[in-house]
């Protein structure tokens, strides 16, 4: 996948704002304006780049995955509009809904801000992501699992801090610079195992590596 380096260069950039004074920059940890305004600079390049690719409309012949979804009967539009509005509102809907008990039950039990945003917020968040994935994955739509993943990280660095950093400076509080570089280390872990081994493919025990380091990450956030 081509949109791979941007997911490294959307980590890199974050670590960047979020460790000045690891990097030996004074100052406290905070994600400015122009930082900010930055990272909305790159999610625009971004969006180009993805439409540009649109426009070509080029598909691999030879790839069976392309095959088998070329021979099945495509979905009427007006289907595929509702489909995905109700689908799309049940999983914000079913999100906030986890996200909101989750964290109060992690707030009782005296967790931090920045541990509940790393660990029950995000995972809660990222549910509906988990759940279009693997459903993309089980009918053989990978380059919508994988691109869901991609496309998600991009947006949430580049537009979605992009935009609350414009419009108010964000200080990273408790968000450390070792979660910095577990999300970096981990952007890069993907890209390697996306294009050095198995043809661009993602083995089970390449994505029981990713799981495994995760399972490592939220037990070392845990008090």
């Amino acid at each position: 996948v081509n949109e791979l380096p941007l997911v490294i260069l959307s980590s890199l950039a974050l670590f960047a704002a979020g460790s000045g004074p690891l990097l030996g920059v004074p100052g406290e940890r905070v994600l400015i304006r122009p930082e900010a305004i930055m990272l909305l600079l790159f999610f625009m390049i971004f969006m180009r780049y993805t439409f540009a690719q649109a426009r070509k409309g080029t598909v691999d012949n030879s790839d069976p995955v392309a095959q088998h979804a070329a021979s099945k009967q495509s979905m009427p539009m007006w289907k595929a509009v509702i489909w995905v509005i109700g689908g799309l509102a049940a999983l914000v809907y079913g999100g906030d809904r986890f996200v909101a008990g989750a964290s109060g039950i992690a707030a009782s039990l005296g967790m931090s801000d920045a541990v509940i945003g790393l660990t029950v917020v995000a995972a809660g968040t990222s549910l509906p992501e988990l759940a279009t994935s693997v459903t993309a994955a089980l009918k053989g739509k990978t380059g919508i699992a994988v691109g869901n993943v991609i496309g998600s990280n991009i947006f949430n660095i580049f537009f979605v801090l992009g935009v609350t950093g414009t419009i108010l400076p964000l200080p990273f509080g408790d968000v450390s610079e070792f979660d910095l570089i577990v999300m970096t280390a981990a952007s890069i872990l993907f890209w390697f195992f996306s294009w050095k081994f198995a043809q661009r493919t993602i083995t089970r025990w390449e994505g029981a590596i990713l799981l495994a380091v995760y399972i490592a990450y939220i037990a070392v956030q845990i008090p």
